[in-house]
């Protein structure tokens, strides 16, 4: 089997109140995360899709404030750091989530499985 970059489309659209002056929220979903070098994972990360051209980011929201982008990709690693210089790194875990660590912040995506392709002589 080879693992997808392509990420479930769980974003769905959240009910969004609007107040006088204010734009409405993006629509996000929340994940597991440990940010800032915590050891144990809480489910308060926010993630906002986001295209720009023809690049499909994922951002992430910390609890506190802070931010992550990663770029989907679509070569078995899932995603990958889209700025910055601390690179991804990404492992696929047995229950089919994928599991991202930059600098000291992971998180869970759910994510799903492709079939390998017709394999060619």
């Amino acid at each position: 089997m080879r693992r997808s970059g392509a990420l479930l489309p769980v974003f769905a659209l959240a009910a969004c109140g609007q107040g006088t002056g204010s734009a409405p929220e993006p629509p996000m979903v929340t994940i597991e995360c440990a940010t800032d070098g915590a050891s144990a994972f809480k489910r308060d990360c926010r993630v906002e899709p986001v295209v720009e051209g023809t690049r499909h980011l994922l951002i992430v929201h910390h609890p506190g404030g802070g931010f992550r982008r990663l770029l989907k990709v679509d070569d078995g690693r899932g995603v990958v750091a889209a700025d910055g210089v601390v690179p991804a790194q990404v492992a696929w875990l047995v229950d089919g989530r994928l599991e991202v660590t930059v600098g000291g912040d992971r998180y869970r995506f759910p994510a799903k499985v492709k079939a390998d392709g017709p394999k060619t002589p």
